[in-house]
């Protein structure tokens, strides 16, 4: 398929043309992480952004490719991984006093986490406890959840993190976390 003619499906809504994207470019847009001191799940994590950001912007209508998919794609993987890589570091530069992360502490931010998933909608709150409590992997809550494929199950999972994360921070500060 010609990349005009993967464009124009996709912002028919044509969920094909994106499935046919990501098993087209996957190898090449993880190895960028990969090769990067990134994981095999943090690689498909932003993969799996990339793809849902070029998604967003191709059926709004807003997308005018000047270049091929592949390079627009490598381009969005790139920067969200240099994101993630500074986010790391700045975790990794702070000093976190790890007995704060016992006990009650622990528990009360737990408490937070649980009250603002039940306030998501059934399918996000089954879908986060599943994958984050119960360890289930994407395969395993797209069958229990009887989605169309493991895709699906990754694009719910991620607007469903998105959700859960504009919420606390919507209700509740770094500090509430970190004290």
């Amino acid at each position: 398929m010609k990349d005009s003619e993967i464009l124009e499906k996709i912002a028919k809504g044509d969920e094909t043309a994106l499935d046919y994207l990501y098993k087209k470019y996957y190898r090449m847009m993880t190895n960028l992480v990969l090769k990067n001191n990134g994981t095999e799940e943090e690689a498909k994590d932003v993969y799996q952004e990339a793809l849902l950001a070029f998604w967003q912007k191709a059926i709004s209508g807003k997308l005018v490719l000047t270049s091929k998919i592949s390079t627009f794609l490598y381009s969005i993987c790139l920067n969200q991984w240099r994101k993630e890589l500074d986010r790391k570091s700045r975790l990794s530069n702070e000093e976190v006093d790890s007995e704060e992360f016992q006990g009650h502490d622990q528990n009360e931010r737990y408490k937070i986490v649980m009250q603002c998933i039940s306030e998501l909608g059934d399918t996000c709150k089954r879908i986060l406890t599943y994958y984050y409590f119960d360890g289930l992997n994407m395969t395993d809550i797209a069958e229990k959840l009887n989605f169309a494929n493991t895709d699906t199950a990754k694009t719910k999972k991620y607007k469903c993190k998105k959700k859960l994360d504009s919420l606390i921070k919507a209700r509740y500060t770094t500090t509430d976390f970190f004290d």
